[in-house]
């Protein structure tokens, strides 16, 4: 009786082992967080080992150099680094940069959580969400994060003046070098 219920454990282990459905396959949809360069941006890894840097929707971190700027990189580093993540959206922008919603497999969104808690200004120039408008409404009004600030700057009027405070020479790009040309030969007929 003993060997008939090992054998059948024995078959019932094979049968187990060759399910494909029981071998665990990494999800494509899945990202894993690997670097936080700034609030608002951040760099994934593939399933597949590529890395991909996802600029986060709707919404706008103060700079680094801005107040409130490194407190954002280490809000969202807390929040999600190490972590895995899905994305919802797949746009590009200008630099190159995935432009989506980064949700952490317990349902969190990274964005939503950023403004809910005073390190991120709605974009409203890319965003005409509600939601995110209500959650920069209430931290205001808790003065959370950037908010204790009686008067902050939004980062796109940061980005705004500082460009236009840099010095002339770094403003205009530098005219291209016109190196003389050796002027050929002139053959004259005897």
């Amino acid at each position: 009786m003993l060997k008939r219920y090992s054998a059948l454990l024995f078959i019932l282990l094979i049968l187990w082992g060759c399910n494909p459905n029981n071998t665990k396959q990494p999800d494509a949809d899945v990202y894993k967080v690997v670097k936080v360069k700034d609030g608002d941006t951040l760099g994934l890894l593939t399933s597949d080992n590529q890395q991909l840097t996802v600029r986060l929707a709707e919404i706008d971190c103060p700079e680094k150099s801005q107040a409130f700027g490194q407190a954002a990189k280490k809000f969202t580093s807390d929040l999600c680094f190490g972590k895995d993540v899905k994305l919802i959206g797949n746009v590009h922008d200008r630099y190159g940069r995935t432009v989506a919603q980064v949700i952490l497999t317990d349902g969190t969104n990274v964005n939503y959580a950023l403004v809910k808690n005073g390190y991120a200004w709605q974009y409203k120039a890319y965003s005409k969400s509600t939601e995110l408008a209500a959650l920069e409404q209430q931290a205001r009004e808790n003065k959370l994060g950037l908010w204790q600030d009686a008067n902050p700057t939004p980062p796109w009027d940061f980005r705004r003046e500082k460009k236009q405070s840099k010095p002339d020479s770094l403003q205009t790009p530098k005219p291209k070098k016109h190196y003389h040309k050796r002027k050929p030969k002139l053959e004259y007929a005897a």
